[in-house]
Formats: C-alpha cells, structure tokens, sequence
C-alpha cells in the first residue's frame, strides 16, 4: 500500500551571524547550511496496517507525511502510495487519502462544522446518499451530532478534533496520515478519538501511518512501529519487540519499601539503607523507595533476594514505560 525508498528531504536555511556586522555581512554575502529532515528513510506497509510513527521533535516525522501527502517534494527518493507517486498530486491520488494535522485547522474557523461538511461534498464530489450516510455513522461513532451547528471556533479542543476526523473521512479514503491526532485533549478525548480510529481502522481495514508523542496511543493501536531520530530510521518492527529489547526479555521495575518498624517488632535486622542488588543497579530515592530494572525471567529470584534482606512494607513490579524504552533508543543513536 505504501513503499518508501531511500527518501531524503533537505533543507537549506539561512546561516545567521551573531551581532550587528553579522547582519550587515548577511545583506551581502549569505552562508547557508543544509539539514536533512529525512535521510535516505525506506520502509513499506501494507494495505490495512495501523503504524506508529516515532520520534523526537525534529526527528523528520512531519516532513515525511507531508511528502507523502505530496505537500513537499523529495530532493531524492521515492514513494508509493496505492500505486500512486505523491509528487504528481494527481486528483485520482487525493481521492485516496486523507491528512489531519493536530495543529493545523482544515474547517472553516466562523462556520458550523456542517457547513465545512457540504463544501468538501461538493469538493470531492460524493453522491448525496453516500455523503449523508458517511455522515450519520462518523458522527454517530464520535457521539458530536448536538454539535454539528456550533460554529467550530465555539467547540471545545476535543470536538474539534473529532469534526476534523470527520471531515477527513468524509469521501472514505483508503490512506490515512495523522500528525498528533490527540494533541491538547483531555483524557476522556483521547480515549474516544482512540477507539474511534480502532474501531475504523478494523471496519474498513484504512491504512494508517500515525505520529504521537503520547504513547498510549502508540499502546492501544499500534502492533509495529517506525522510529526515525534526525532523520535516520532507527527502528522498524513490532512494538512488542521494542518493549521487550533487543535481549529478547521484558524489563520490568521494581520497587519497594523497606518497612523499619516491622523490624524491631519482630527482632529482625533492619534492611540495610545502601543494599545493592546482584541482578542490576539499585537506586534510591529521598523518600527512601528502592528502585531496580532486571530482566522479566528473573523477577521471582530478585523478589526473594529483596524479602532475604529484611522487612519490606510494599513491593510493586511493572513494565518499563514504553517511553523509557523510546527514550533509551534515542540516546543509543
């Protein structure tokens, strides 16, 4: 459904020179210098896949949706979508696709959303039936027909975001590029903006390529993932995989507190204050909480090492954060 090879966009920005002689050199004599937002990144995805779309600030993620909306074009390279190349921005290649900005507004600000939703029918030429009955099931999924006739600068930053998903569906692309969906929302939007694009993505088996920075939503509707840092692809692979590292096991956390009174009532040896474990590093934090990050397979033995030591008046054991582990591969690259 979409293959990407080996594509770069550079940037040529202008190289601005500190202080007052800077600036008058730069009237005359301009140094630039080039950055590659994208750089020599391929992958492909097939038809159906709902894909997370990683990285940091910067990181090239954006750009690469734009190209592959056909909103910026490549200094090399190549895509395909569908069948189509994007730089043609042929009318039968937007017909297939759809690109919601969570930053960006594509309704019209002093309009009803309805209103916004009449004009892209005629846009996109969808038949009256068909329209009406795309219409009623979105609206119905995102539970926002009371506010259809509110003008779009009136509606809270959730419904608007769930009339922007609306408006991208409306002529049933196969392909759908989402930048930050749920950016600024509450939670209870971003829980109804997620099994919306759940429940779509499995109905109508839509391609999805999705940038977040909340990893939730990465969680909830993602099994693979693409990471790319300054450009470079760095990871592409299930998300089951990258949880559990490239050893294999899952990390997990644990923590505990060692319970002091429970020691002199009951004569035992108080936990010792700079105990170390022998299966990973130890930290401890100013409210005296022990923290440790071992392998899943040795979780039982760790826990018995840690109740051999003394009174423990709490332990808990969970999963590394999916960011740490997003965060972990950033610094290896």
């Amino acid at each position: 459904m979409i293959e990407v090879d080996h594509l770069t966009r550079i940037f040529r920005t202008y190289k601005k020179q500190p202080g007052f002689w800077g600036g008058v050199k730069g009237l005359v004599k301009r140094e630039f210098e080039e950055l590659a937002a994208a750089n020599d990144i391929s992958f492909s995805i097939k038809e159906g896949e709902f894909v997370g779309f990683l990285g940091p600030n910067g990181a090239g993620k954006t750009t690469t949706l734009k190209m592959l909306a056909g909103l910026i074009y490549p200094t090399s390279g190549s895509a395909r979508v569908a069948g189509f190349d994007p730089t043609k921005r042929e009318n039968a290649y937007r017909r297939i696709f759809a690109l919601v900005l969570g930053q960006k507004n594509q309704l019209w600000w002093d309009l009803p959303a309805i209103e916004s939703f009449l004009l892209l029918r005629h846009i996109y030429g969808i038949p009256a039936e068909q329209y009406q009955e795309t219409l009623d099931e979105l609206v119905d999924l995102l539970d926002v027909r009371p506010k259809l006739n509110v003008m779009v600068r009136e509606l809270s930053l959730g419904e608007r975001m769930k009339m922007e998903l609306i408006a991208a569906l409306l002529h049933r692309p196969r392909v759908l590029f989402l930048d930050e969906p749920t950016i600024g929302l509450d939670v209870a939007s971003q829980r109804a903006v997620r099994s919306f694009l759940r429940a779509y993505n499995k109905r109508y088996k839509v391609t999805i390529l999705l940038t977040s920075h909340y990893m939730a939503d990465i969680q909830e509707l993602c099994d693979r993932v693409i990471v790319i840092h300054k450009g470079n692809k760095i990871y592409d692979g299930d998300l089951n995989r990258l949880e559990t590292g490239s050893a294999g096991t899952r990390q997990k956390i644990i923590t505990f507190v060692p319970d002091l009174n429970s020691a002199e009532s009951a004569g035992r040896v108080a936990f010792p204050a700079d105990w170390q474990s022998a299966f990973g590093a130890t930290t401890r934090d100013e409210v005296g909480k022990f923290h440790l990050r071992v392998p899943g397979p040795r979780v039982a033995e760790v826990s018995q090492e840690i109740l051999n030591q003394g009174p423990v008046a709490d332990i808990t054991i969970e999963d590394v954060p999916l960011e740490d582990v997003i965060a972990d591969l950033f610094e290896r690259h």
